[in-house]
């Protein structure tokens, strides 16, 4: 009896690590491989994020990287001309008693929206009983000038008195151009009625340069 109970026990050991080996191959786990843990784990960690693209524009330097804005009235950051439109323009007698000319000062009043440039001279020309007279030029060259917003700026004009007692030539009006422009304003002449006639050999109406009689707000 006791050879025979040696024998079952010894067949029950065989059977429980037979079943052992068959639940091992059932699960699908091998021997040495991850853990389910440690897949889940790997699984879950999120990947890197990828570096910003950029772009080259093929002469060294990254596009979008220029994060610099522009400013100034132009390419150049410099005020643009003055334009007629943005220009109030206006005449006065400045004549002094005792001098032997006339002086008319005409303004000029930047009423645009920014600063504006002014070079040395505008044109003037006279209407008269005897047709169109265009003023000479005085020959100062002061360089241009920066006319800023709400601001004015004179010039002169100089003329002949009439002294002789004739009739003389009667001026009508004032013609002013703006410097480098081409619309011309018309106005009242403010000076005396009537220049000399001459032979040519008297003084000549003269225009000044920007600033030549003062400048005003």
């Amino acid at each position: 009896m006791r050879v025979h109970q040696l024998t079952f026990a010894a067949l029950a050991v065989a059977a429980g690590l037979t079943l052992t080996a068959c639940q091992n191959g059932e699960d699908g786990t091998a021997q040495g491989g991850p853990s389910p843990s440690s897949t889940s784990s790997s699984s879950s960690t999120a990947p890197a994020a990828p570096a910003p693209a950029t772009s080259s524009d093929g002469k060294g330097k990254t596009a979008g990287t220029n994060t610099g804005s522009g400013s100034g009235s132009g390419e150049s950051g410099k005020a643009g001309k003055c334009r007629t439109d943005d220009l109030e323009i206006t005449a006065i007698d400045s004549t002094v008693g005792g001098d032997t000319d006339g002086t008319v000062a005409v303004q000029l009043k930047n009423r645009g929206g920014g600063d504006c440039t002014l070079s040395e001279y505008a044109g003037v020309d006279l209407k008269t009983s005897a047709g169109t007279l265009s003023a000479k030029r005085t020959g100062e060259h002061p360089g241009p000038a920066v006319l800023k917003k709400g601001t004015a700026v004179s010039f002169g004009v100089t003329y002949p008195l009439n002294t002789s007692g004739g009739s003389g030539v009667r001026v009508t009006g004032l013609t002013v151009t703006p410097p480098d422009e081409t619309k011309s304003v018309t106005l009242a002449w403010p000076g005396a009625a009537t220049l000399p006639v001459t032979d040519g050999s008297g003084s000549a109406v003269e225009v000044g340069p920007i600033g030549s009689v003062g400048q005003g707000g």
